[in-house]
């Protein structure tokens, strides 16, 4: 079957593995202690998506990190503090990646289906290779392998620029962007959709706005009042689509292949919520 769909790109963390996106925020905790300083669940996750080194910098720029790393230090953060803080983190991202490989139910049928459809399948990371390294083991021996692995550091710049997006485009050889899709749980892999031209799908319940393992997930009583704000915020980001997890984007399949078919192109009309 050929379909007007052309390329899928999906974040990992949060999108295609680890339930919650927890290995970051445990890596950046642990880090920020390492240095004296107590980073909240919150302040890891408010920007989460971002490559590393610059998702440092953002908590470090932000209260009430900025006042308590100077009241530890004794200055405010220099660059020479977020590439100690970057070097902490890295090992530990290493390791915590090791232990949050598990795919997301759904996942390697999503791609089957995409890949029946003659859809190329592409990835986008705010993770170094090196911390990809024991996922991409371990996701290709649960059966998903994509084509294309963009890492954090591979480009000038990181999300919310869409240059990790048009690289995974050009490296597969895929045109036009307006037949392609972008897949992250992050607000800024939003935005790195939107800038980059191609259709962008929220996944909320799965991802880093929940932040809760799928078995803590299972267990709310009312997951959709846990789910709203994150498919808000997702929205406002500017998600074409939020849905769960890349469980239900098998549904969405008919609409985004007669949009593409008529000529429609992406953000062209208000998200479209599917939780």
């Amino acid at each position: 079957m050929t379909s007007p769909l052309k390329a899928f790109i999906f974040d990992w963390a949060g999108t295609m593995v680890d339930f919650g996106s927890r290995a970051p925020v445990c890596a950046l905790q642990g880090a920020f202690s390492d240095d004296g300083l107590t980073l909240s669940e919150a302040e890891a996750r408010a920007d989460m998506g971002m490559a590393k080194r610059a998702h440092i910098a953002a908590i470090l720029s932000r209260e009430p990190m900025r006042t308590t790393f100077v009241s530890v230090h004794g200055h405010a953060p220099q660059d020479d503090d977020i590439d100690r803080l970057f070097h902490l983190v890295e090992p530990r991202m290493v390791a915590e990646a090791a232990r949050f490989t598990q795919l997301i139910p759904g996942a390697t049928d999503l791609v089957d289906i995409l890949r029946g459809r003659g859809v190329r399948i592409a990835s986008g990371t705010g993770y170094s290779r090196s911390m990809m390294s024991a996922i991409l083991a371990a996701a290709a021996e649960q059966g998903y392998a994509p084509e294309v692995v963009v890492c954090a550091g591979e480009t000038l710049y990181g999300r919310p620029s869409p240059l990790m997006t048009w690289k995974a485009l050009v490296d597969l050889g895929i045109w036009p962007a307006r037949a392609c899709v972008k897949v992250d749980d992050a607000e800024v892999g939003m935005a790195e959709g939107r800038e980059a031209g191609v259709w962008t799908v929220g996944v909320a319940a799965s991802g880093n706005g929940v932040g809760l393992s799928l078995e803590d997930f299972m267990a709310l009583a009312d997951p959709a009042e846990r789910v709203r704000p994150a498919a808000e915020a997702l929205a406002t980001a500017g998600a074409d689509y939020v849905v769960n997890s890349v469980a239900d984007i098998a549904g969405l399949l008919p609409e985004l292949e007669a949009r593409i078919a008529a000529g429609e192109s992406p953000g062209g009309s208000p998200c479209r919520i599917r939780i």
